[in-house]
């Protein structure tokens, strides 16, 4: 399986993944690059969707509403709360390119409620820092589970300051066992502040049966079918990324790598070391 997918700039569709596409059965990612005053017609179908405005004015069109301009951030490295809509399946929208754009459609089964299309941001999206010393990164959860917004999708952003890792320590949610872990596909769509950086994606199994480590560049997508996937950047580079998960259940329950458990409780001021033996 190619987990690594580089963006093909020939178009304004430089991702396009489906669940056929990245051999599993729920995620779906597109990301539109718009020039300004460009238009996109699309049909969400059996799927629900959220389109997040990475960077960038948009005027997005559901059905007979428009939800006018949206967008105040024109790089994503301003940080500011991202504009979302949520589209359930069998929708009609249009998204009309104000600016230079960066558009993202992350999609996932839906129907199954009969949800109506909405705002779902900035108003609504919370914000969070988690982790700690070289661990600590903010986040800005569009649609995770707190949120009753979707059938399906799981949607955060996450900003990883120079020299930190993320998604880290190691985690997986690859089992179909609630409450303790939950069966989750996801998609990294990654970012990089000065652009011309790079940073790491490791996603591995206990047994090792997948064990790939790649150089994320700026537009690269990681998919994560299974197994640990932390990620790190280099002094100098900032990291963001856009996750989009789903699965069987909208829950989102891991299960930490055991040999990297004792990370939680290690104090990064005292430095108080744990033996892993």
């Amino acid at each position: 399986m190619n987990l690594l997918r580089k963006p093909d700039r020939a178009t304004s569709k430089w991702h396009d993944i489906t669940p056929e596409s990245a051999g599993w059965t729920h995620v779906g990612f597109t990301l539109y690059r718009l020039g300004d005053a460009e238009t996109i017609k699309e049909h969400t179908g059996a799927n629900e969707a959220m389109l997040v405005v990475v960077e960038g004015k948009v005027r997005v069109g559901a059905g007979d509403r428009d939800f006018g301009i949206l967008g105040d951030r024109m790089h994503v490295f301003e940080k500011r709360s991202p504009h979302a809509v949520y589209l359930p399946a069998e929708t009609a929208w249009t998204a009309e390119s104000l600016s230079e754009c960066t558009l993202a459609v992350c999609r996932a089964p839906g129907g199954r409620t009969g949800r109506e299309a909405s705002i779902a941001g900035p108003d609504g999206v919370t914000f969070m820092e988690r982790g700690k010393g070289a661990n600590r990164r903010e986040i800005f959860n569009i649609a995770m589970e707190d949120r009753d917004i979707a059938d399906s999708l799981l949607v955060t952003e996450v900003f990883t300051p120079q020299g930190h890792w993320s998604s880290y320590p190691p985690h997986r949610h690859d089992v179909d066992d609630y409450p303790n872990v939950t069966y989750l596909e996801e998609t990294y769509y990654h970012r990089l502040n000065p652009r011309q950086g790079f940073g790491f994606q490791r996603v591995f199994t206990d047994d090792r049966s997948l064990d790939e480590t790649m150089t994320v560049e700026d537009h690269d997508v990681v998919l994560v079918p299974r197994g640990h996937h932390p990620c790190g950047t280099p002094f100098g580079y900032e990291m963001y990324y856009l996750n989009v998960m789903a699965g069987p259940i909208r829950k989102w329950r891991f299960a930490n790598h055991p040999d990297h458990s004792w990370l939680y409780d290690f104090d990064p001021e005292t430095r108080h070391e744990h033996s892993a033996s």
